[in-house]
């Protein structure tokens, strides 16, 4: 019981401020397989993901504004249709880090594709 009163007052910490819920693809090896629920939070030109059932203190990835570039954008396909309702957009974002997939509802990205395109103009939107 201690453990998920744990979960619960992190994610209370880490979303006081305001956060967007979001998965992020972890990994590629299965096709449509890898998805990791959590939450985004946008801080200092930084929106820093958040694995949702985690102790861990400090996020899993961070995406610079300046630096993120949208390459592609699509809805959930094969497996991902029974992971994802229809309202998410799955985003491949390119970084100096690598390439990221992130999948969310279509009101969270308008949220985040207002606070990319306030970007510095080297980063931003390529579609």
């Amino acid at each position: 019981m201690a453990a998920i009163a744990l979960l619960f007052a992190r994610r209370g910490v880490l979303t006081r401020s305001g956060a967007i819920v979001m998965a992020v693809r972890l990994s590629t090896r299965i096709p449509g397989r890898g998805w990791a629920p959590g939450f985004g939070r946008f801080d200092a030109g930084r929106l820093q993901w958040f694995r949702m059932f985690s102790y861990a203190p400090r996020p899993k990835v961070a995406l610079e504004r300046g630096e993120t570039v949208i390459e592609s954008r699509r809805r959930p396909e094969g497996p991902e249709t029974q992971v994802f309702p229809p309202s998410v957009q799955v985003l491949v974002c390119r970084t100096p880090k690598g390439v990221f997939e992130v999948a969310m509802t279509e009101s969270a990205l308008t949220g985040f594709l207002s606070w990319l395109e306030a970007a510095p103009p080297r980063g931003g939107l390529s579609l």
